[in-house]
């Protein structure tokens, strides 16, 4: 019966996510017809779109600032992902206009993805080419006034990881760009909507930032940042008094173990 639950419950969060985008899908496209646009999407994104997916799938956000978030620059956001509930959290973080960085496969999603085509950075992990266009791209928004945010873990569908390695892109665009780097932990996502609807349920969804990361001057000292950031992040899960994410690592083994 739990698991039957469970699965009516995810099916419910692919549902609401769909909803209200063919309603709101003529405002946006239109919008994103003017270079400044997107600052009306991510408005609309953050404060109807989020909101609603948290409320309506019994997830409410409880958001720490260890200091407000950099005004009047641009800045990196990264965390550590766990649940396909993570960007519309993100959202709910900033009230600054940013950019996902995200997978191109979300292109082929009706109506969404038109508008996910023209506002959001796009990128096929498997095309190196297309790895290295991202900063290209990443250069138009910067330009524009946005930050840009980035999952930067090399693989997070494994629930059974605490906290994978870092890819490298985010922290080259924060060095190019002399651009702050903010980390941040979403606690509770991986315990309460993992990517695979084996356990999880609705309730709080802490996060918490930290003081930004001021990038070096050069690019020679890129491993110097990703650690420092890795290294924020990591020491935040693990010192979550709740222990969620050691939580969900431990439920998934067991489920693992027990399957095999």
């Amino acid at each position: 019966m739990k698991k039957i639950v469970l699965r009516l419950w995810r099916i419910w969060f692919y549902f609401v996510v769909a909803l209200p985008v063919p309603f709101l899908f003529p405002f946006l496209a239109i919008a994103l017809t003017h270079p400044k646009g997107y600052t009306f999407v991510f408005w609309v994104a953050r404060n109807i779109w989020a909101s609603f997916i948290l409320f309506c799938c019994g997830f409410y956000s409880k958001i720490r600032f260890a200091k407000p978030l950099p005004t009047g620059t641009s800045y990196v956001l990264v965390a550590n992902h766990t649940s396909y509930i993570d960007p519309f959290l993100m959202l709910r973080v900033s009230k600054n206009p940013f950019v996902f960085v995200g997978k191109k496969e979300l292109v082929k999603t009706p109506i969404f993805g038109y508008l996910y085509k023209r506002a959001a950075i796009m990128v096929d992990r498997s095309d190196r080419k297309s790895r290295w266009a991202v900063y290209d791209r990443a250069n138009q928004k910067l330009a524009l006034g946005y930050s840009i945010c980035i999952f930067p873990e090399v693989s997070y569908e494994d629930d059974t990881v605490f906290l994978n390695d870092f890819k490298r892109g985010a922290f080259k665009i924060a060095i190019e760009h002399q651009l702050p780097v903010v980390p941040m932990v979403f606690f509770d996502c991986k315990r309460k909507q993992p990517w695979y609807p084996r356990f999880g349920y609705p309730g709080e969804l802490r996060v918490q930032t930290y003081p930004e990361i001021l990038p070096p001057k050069t690019i020679e000292e890129l491993e110097v940042l990703l650690a420092a950031s890795r290294k924020v992040i990591d020491k935040g899960l693990r010192d979550d008094p709740k222990g969620h994410q050691f939580e969900a690592v431990a439920l998934e083994k067991a489920i693992v173990k027990a399957a095999s």
